[in-house]
Parts: C-alpha cells; structure tokens; sequence
C-alpha cells in the first residue's frame, strides 16, 4: 500500500509527500531498489500513461517528474558503491536541435544510481560531439534522446559518425523518447530502444553483457 501511496504522490506532484515516504519507507528496511522500482518509476509510470491518454498536460508531467527527482535525491545515498567504469561507461545527450532533458535526466539518474558511470552531454547534441566524447571517455553506450519527430532523424546522423570514425564495433548506441520505437531504432542501425528509463537500465546491462 506504501508503495502505491508513493507511486500517488509522485503522480500529484507532492514533493513533500514524496520525500515522506521515501525516508519511511528506507526507516521500514525497504531497499532503494524496490523503493525507486515499485514506487518512484512507478508515479512516472502513471504520468506518461496519462499524458498519452489526454488526462494530463505536458506541465503535470514535468511536475510529477521533478517530484521524483525529489524522492530519488533521498534514494541515492543508499545505493551501493560508487559509479563503477567496469559496469560500462556511457555519454547520453539529447539530440541536435532538441532542448528537452526531462528524459534524459531520468535515465542518468537510474544508470547511475545501478553503478554506471554516467556523462551528460546536455541538450541540442550535435553527432561530433558524440564521438567526441566516446573518444574522450572511452564509451562503452552512447544514448540519445529525442522528443520530437522533427528532431529524432538526426540519430541516424549520429549512427553513422560512429561509422565513420570507426568506433562502431566498440561502442553501442541506445535510443529512446516518446516519438522512437523499437521499429526505428532498428531502422537506423541503433543496437536497441528503451521507452523509458527503467527500461533504458535494463537495456544498457544487456548491451553491457550483464
């Protein structure tokens, strides 16, 4: 019931309530994992489908968002470890001509928070920078998101600079946003899709082999 009361909260934008539960629920001997899993994603889970179906505006779910940011900064300290290279190192940025990190942000959160080590390249990400940061650190995934249709072609752009500088066999490339599917990222090359951030955790452990 705890859970569901969080998943609530998080739905209704109740940064107070929200953090409440978190800190109750870690109090009770909850770990992080099912916290974040069954109550936090699950609230974001609940927006998304409400967006889709028109009970939502976009505003509620960027609230609903930042509220579970809110509960995840509660979260993080209880994670294990440090952000381990050994797991996978990976550059997620949001494609070239698109300013929308709400996504991306998420999908940083959870990669770091399960042991990845994790770069943000920001917003309006331009296919060279790409490479240049999977030179620079190395990458093991680079991920690119992409919100609007206008914006999501330029992931191809992105595929084949990999190509060109001959870092396609090393690293991987994850997609993801509310206009990609699995149908797309298989178009352009891209080795798989997650439609959101858990998904995106599950995704990258498969890429990386665990």
């Amino acid at each position: 019931m705890e859970f569901q009361e969080l998943a609530k909260s998080v739905l209704a934008g109740d940064e107070t309530r929200t953090t409440s539960l978190c800190e109750q629920l870690l109090a009770e001997g909850e770990t992080p994992e099912r916290i974040l899993n069954e109550g936090l994603v699950g609230g974001l889970t609940l927006a998304g489908e409400g967006m889709e179906t028109g009970e939502l505006y976009l505003a509620e779910v960027i609230i609903a968002a930042e509220t579970f940011k809110n509960g995840f900064a509660v979260l993080e300290p209880h994670f294990k470890g440090e952000p381990d290279s050994a797991l996978g190192r990976v550059a997620i940025g949001t494609i070239f001509g698109d300013i929308h990190d709400i996504g991306k942000d998420l999908v940083i959160m959870m990669l770091r928070a399960y042991g990845f080590e994790v770069y943000d390249l920001g917003i309006d990400v331009s296919a060279d920078r790409f490479v240049e940061a999977a030179k620079a650190h190395q990458l093991d995934i680079v991920g690119i998101s992409a919100e609007l249709t206008t914006t999501m072609m330029g992931m191809k752009d992105v595929v084949k600079a990999m190509e060109d500088n001959g870092l396609r066999q090393k690293v991987k490339i994850m997609v993801g946003g509310p206009s990609v599917t699995e149908a797309f990222a298989r178009s352009i090359g891209a080795d798989g899709y997650g439609k959101d951030c858990f998904e995106a955790v599950v995704l990258a452990k498969k890429l990386m082999g665990i």
